[in-house]
């Protein structure tokens, strides 16, 4: 193999297309490492540069690269994954503790409720509240309790108020829910009327919170008031 042969029979071009003979690789890689000069007489340096570029430009990595890992299998990805999902465990295990708390607590409001012997009323206490539509306060509007049992009778004001029949959701502050009292009407006066015995809750604030029933008794924030009880 010399110079002359490699021109005429393009042993450059075909090697370069991988249509050489084994034994012909051989002898031209011989060749052109006893004679490295011939690299540039072919202008191979020139063609390696155009075909980077080309690789450049249509966005494929040089060959002797390695190839990159999908995302999930990277050590960074791989222990990111695995931190955020110790993360979320620790995360679900509390707010099942949480919830777990929350609705022994709940039961046992109710259950109070339930069992708590109620004294009898010796006299009838009317009420009246207007509540907050803006939201929900913790500091009561009015305070019951504190002497003998009374009959409380709460006179919600609902005049502004769209909606003509309600549910009202108790929820001791801070504590949990303790009943749920559904298909209130008004009255003639625009009134909400809840009578109550002034025993049967325990010390503490309660949060009424007032939501108008639509046609289809969809219930829709309407307004709040906390009432105050007292020990006797």
């Amino acid at each position: 193999m010399d110079r002359e042969s490699i021109a005429r029979n393009q042993i450059m071009e075909r090697y370069l297309g991988g249509r050489l003979p084994v034994k012909a690789v051989t002898d031209f890689e011989r060749f052109c490492r006893e004679h490295p000069e011939l690299l540039d007489e072919l202008g191979f340096p020139d063609r390696v540069n155009a075909a980077l570029r080309l690789l450049e430009a249509s966005g494929k990595p040089e060959p002797w690269q390695e190839a990159p890992k999908p995302i999930w299998q990277r050590p960074a990805a791989i222990l990111g994954l695995a931190a955020v999902a110790a993360v979320l465990a620790i995360a679900l295990s509390l707010v099942a503790v949480s919830s777990a708390g929350k609705t022994h607590k709940i039961l046992e409001l109710q259950r109070q409720v339930t069992d708590r012997t109620l004294d009898a009323a010796t006299s009838t206490r009317v009420v009246r509240l207007l509540p907050n539509r803006t939201g929900a306060s913790n500091s009561p509007a009015i305070v019951i309790g504190g002497g003998e049992a009374q009959l409380i009778d709460f006179r919600i004001d609902e005049t502004r108020s769209p909606y003509k029949e309600f549910r009202i959701t108790i929820d001791r502050v801070d504590q949990g829910r303790v009943m749920v009292i559904d298909n209130l009407s008004k009255d003639s006066n625009g009134h909400l009327r809840l009578a109550v015995n002034s025993s049967a809750f325990g010390p503490g604030n309660y949060l009424l919170t007032i939501e108008g029933l639509t046609m289809r008794l969809e219930p829709q924030p309407d307004s709040w008031v906390t009432i105050g009880v007292v020990q006797r």
